[in-house]
């Protein structure tokens, strides 16, 4: 298995190269040259999978055993994923109305980021500690992204992280995942912005390749091919405990924001898996438009909603649809991304969205008071609390008038317990399990204020990291 790039000037990379990077060097994303194929034989074989096992079995196919052997590969997967609150990882509830809802949040910081940054990071420290090298990892949050990643690199020795979160849009509780976590190597930037607008000075550091180079910076964002790849195997797992029988078509309706984990459903599709999906967003619906009319464009401001997570007006994996859909045709992927960087629009040619309609075959904008209305029924119906984000896929389950034919799934992004305004808002019960702890630990951040040069704190920020370890090196080689 080889990578290059979604715009054509890089290709023929390891997975070590690309997991090891942020943007390629072209702007666009890394991508598989080929995805594998699997027959309905292996599709069966795979039916009672566990989850770590689909993990592995994804991951075999998109890592070669040159780079990191099966025995280490599944090692690392079951080491890594101990760290769940449930044994069998994603749990589904079956409720009232043919809801079932499958549970992606059971991890250490109950969102569905972390089945895939446990692994990721993982991955990471396997390789480094196998070339004694350091990175830093440049993360932009809208809310639950950062503390995932923060846990699965919190100490680590070679690796430090640098996460801006968006200060006043994602929730108390969510900001204090990340604050209180003050480990030497975690570095948190309060942002006075919204996480579009943190993502620039990231994008410049980013572009900046003797930059890159000279402080080994990577991403841990969903642009990191690593993060999509983990997330295919929980599109597996889901099928097949959907699934009446092997080769049937199962809906899933998924809370999309920056398209990751869309992406990885439909690359589970190309893959072979019989699903078709449904991308449920916000009032910020710019994926939405792309996906139902091809209307990728930038419009107006980021509007705070209850379903912070998805307030994202830039969703980068767009251009990984993009390559998927074309047949991997890496020089119109580019002429349609440049057309949108210099335009913040584009218009997405017809034959491609034939092709991805076939896949993501409809699209759905809740309101915040369609997401509150949905939130409160499926309390009243079935003693149940779903998070906002899940709220917004609940909430097209409820618009149906009738029922699609096909098994159908919500996928539960994360826990309510990290949302208590949007659930006090809905008139729900709020938990809060596990999370009370976090208003009396200690907290670390600094700040990074409106009218600030936000890129030159960053590069400020970044090489100080270098620079202390290079010190560090000095005085243990003195020693």
């Amino acid at each position: 298995m080889k990578y290059c790039s979604s715009r054509g000037l890089e290709s023929g990379l390891s997975f070590r190269d690309v997991l090891f990077a942020g943007y390629a060097k072209d702007g666009g994303l890394y991508v598989p040259e080929e995805f594998p194929k699997l027959t309905l034989d292996e599709l069966k074989s795979m039916a009672h999978t566990s989850y770590p096992g689909l993990v592995f079995e994804m991951a075999r196919k998109f890592i070669s055993e040159q780079e990191i052997s099966s025995v280490q590969l599944k090692d690392l997967i079951d080491n890594n994923i101990k760290k769940f609150t449930t044994p069998e990882v994603v749990e589904i509830k079956q409720l009232n109305g043919e809801l079932n809802i499958v549970e992606l949040f059971h991890g250490p910081t109950l969102a569905f980021k972390d089945l895939a940054l446990s692994v990721v990071g993982g991955l990471l420290n396997f390789y480094l500690k196998e070339n004694q090298q350091n990175i830093t990892i440049l993360v932009g949050t809208s809310g639950d992204t950062g503390s995932s990643a923060l846990m699965s690199v919190r100490g680590e020795e070679h690796t430090d992280i640098v996460v801006l979160l968006p200060h006043g849009r994602c929730t108390r509780t969510q900001e204090l995942q990340m604050t209180t976590i003050i480990d030497d190597n975690v570095h948190i930037n309060r942002v006075e912005g919204n996480s579009d607008e943190l993502d620039e000075p990231i994008k410049k550091c980013f572009h900046d390749e003797s930059f890159v180079a000279n402080h080994n910076l990577i991403s841990i964002n969903s642009i990191n091919w690593g993060r999509v790849m983990v997330q295919i195997a929980h599109y597996f797992y889901s099928y097949f405990r959907l699934c009446g029988e092997v080769g049937e078509v199962v809906q899933l309706l998924v809370p999309t924001g920056a398209a990751g984990n869309i992406t990885a459903g439909c690359i589970a599709q190309k893959m072979g898996l019989p699903i078709t999906m449904v991308a449920t967003v916000n009032t910020n619906d710019i994926v939405a438009r792309t996906l139902s009319c091809g209307d990728f464009s930038v419009k107006g401001e980021v509007v705070k909603s209850l379903a912070p997570a998805m307030d994202i007006q830039v969703p980068y994996n767009i251009e990984r649809l993009l390559y998927l859909f074309t047949d991997q045709d890496r020089q119109r992927v580019r002429c349609l991304m440049e057309e949108f960087e210099r335009e913040n629009r584009v218009r997405v040619p017809e034959d491609v969205m034939t092709s991805l309609k076939q896949t993501v075959v409809e699209t759905f904008v809740a309101s915040d008071d369609d997401i509150k209305s949905a939130m409160r029924r499926v309390y009243e119906e079935n003693k149940y609390v779903v998070c906002p984000h899940t709220a917004v896929a609940a909430a097209y389950h409820f618009n149906q008038s009738e029922s699609v034919g096909v098994p159908r799934g919500v996928l539960a992004t994360a826990a309510p317990d990290k949302f208590p305004e949007a659930v006090a808002e809905s008139e729900t019960p709020i938990r809060m399990d596990g999370l009370q702890h976090l208003e009396t630990m200690p907290t670390k951040s600094m700040w990074m204020r409106k009218g600030e040069d936000w890129y030159g704190i960053l590069r400020t920020k970044i090489e100080e990291i270098t620079d202390r370890r290079k010190s560090k090196s000095k005085k243990i080689k003195k020693g």
